[in-house]
């Protein structure tokens, strides 16, 4: 996978384009496997994206719960 980082949508623009470039059947084969391991890249990224999203918000909601029930014992 690349070093650089790519913005979810990024990802996702590039993984639509393939996906539009597969289903056109007007890949070249030699380009084949390259796009379906640059997709299956693109996956994992946005996969991994949303899993640490995922963890943020729910800490965050964590956090403010707390707030919130120690505003209440005040």
């Amino acid at each position: 996978m690349n070093k650089k980082s790519i913005e979810y949508s990024k990802a996702i623009e590039e993984l639509n384009k393939i996906l539009s470039d597969l289903e056109s059947e007007n890949i070249d084969v030699d380009e084949l496997s390259g796009k379906v391991k640059r997709a299956i890249e693109l996956i994992r990224l946005c996969k991994n994206k949303i899993k640490r999203t995922e963890m943020e918000v729910k800490n965050m909601m964590g956090e403010f719960e707390e707030e919130l029930s120690g505003d209440n014992r005040e």
